[in-house]
């Protein structure tokens, strides 16, 4: 992507990555979708019978399909940013792919449901162990019994520094916010060092 300044100057705009990451079924997928500003790249593909050993469908029996490799959208923020969306699959199976898809990254959101909550130490656990900066978003899901963001933190005994916030991924302005305090929380680490 590049624009064309006032001055007839080509502008080549700062790429700036970030991971929208978690368990299985907490919404990745949505959340490109619902705030990137192209068409997003997905690839899913249906849940079959071979899957069903290895794959949990507990609390999300309605889902029938599955990101196989990664979901990309774009937000161009103007001349000078564009953010690259990166949403990993959520599957044991495919994490082989996480380290690609985090390298470069500014921060990640890591996406929990609170009625899978188990699903999120990993995708936890990952990012810390890189120190790469993330925050965590708690998809408040149609149904699903709600908690506190404190009441999330203890239950997934994140550091007081690791922002949580509850969003609806399905929602453009929500999904922006969570964006916006993820950057923010980078910005801050990046300043702290």
């Amino acid at each position: 992507m590049v624009f064309v300044g006032s001055d007839g100057q080509l502008i080549v705009p700062t790429a700036v990555k970030i991971v929208i990451a978690g368990g299985f079924g907490t919404g990745k997928t949505t959340m490109v979708a619902s705030v990137s500003e192209i068409p997003p790249l997905r690839t899913e593909e249906l849940l079959t019978e071979a899957g069903v050993h290895v794959d949990d469908l507990a609390g999300i029996e309605g889902k029938d399909t599955t990101t196989v490799a990664l979901d990309f959208g774009r937000i161009t923020i103007n001349t000078k940013v564009v953010l690259y969306l990166f949403g990993t699959p959520g599957q044991n199976r495919f994490w082989f792919m996480w380290d690609e898809l985090a390298t470069g990254a500014i921060g990640a959101v890591v996406l929990v449901d609170t009625r899978r909550l188990d699903s999120s130490f990993p995708s936890i656990d990952f990012f810390e162990h890189r120190a790469i900066p993330f925050i965590v978003a708690v998809n408040c899901f149609d149904g699903s019994q709600l908690y506190t963001v404190d009441e999330v933190r203890h239950a997934l005994d994140l550091d007081e520094a690791i922002p949580v916030v509850l969003c609806d991924a399905r929602n453009r302005e929500s999904s922006k916010t969570v964006l916006v305090e993820l950057i923010q929380h980078s910005m801050n680490r990046l300043a702290a060092v």
